[in-house]
């Protein structure tokens, strides 16, 4: 019986913590988390609508799948680049200097609007937005 009301206290004290808020805290919270309030959001972000949960959901896995795309894309550069520096003792000065070394067949082609950067001093390899015409 002494168990069955610690368990109820219990909840008690921690349904009192939880519900401890106001909605000026919950905003200063979206704001900090970056999200925005419902009806103002960006593509991929959830709105907290169940009526557009499913158009939600669908761009979110589609700008899943883009960032995995981008990702995959790299990995056997990143893994080039390395074994180019184990192989070389250095990094490598230009991405071209990979594949004309045989570490990699080719270089992948970015995404539309993309280009593919990379810096020799760090060997960090990855997409940015193509500058401006």
């Amino acid at each position: 019986m002494k168990s069955a009301w610690i368990l109820v206290l219990m909840m008690g004290c921690s349904l009192g913590v939880v519900g401890c808020g106001s909605k000026k805290d919950a905003a200063a919270g979206e704001k900090a988390a970056g999200t925005e309030p419902a009806g103002k959001t960006s593509p991929g972000v959830s709105s907290g609508n169940p009526l557009t949960a499913p158009v939600d959901y669908l761009g979110a896995v589609g700008a899943a799948q883009k960032q995995a795309a981008r990702v995959a894309d790299l990995t056997p550069v990143q893994l080039a680049v390395r074994a180019f520096q184990a192989g070389e003792d250095r990094m490598p000065s230009n991405l071209q200097e990979i594949v004309t070394e045989g570490y990699l067949p080719k270089l992948p082609t970015p995404p539309r609007g993309m280009v593919l950067a990379y810096n020799p001093g760090t060997g960090q390899v990855k997409f940015m937005p193509a500058p401006a015409p």
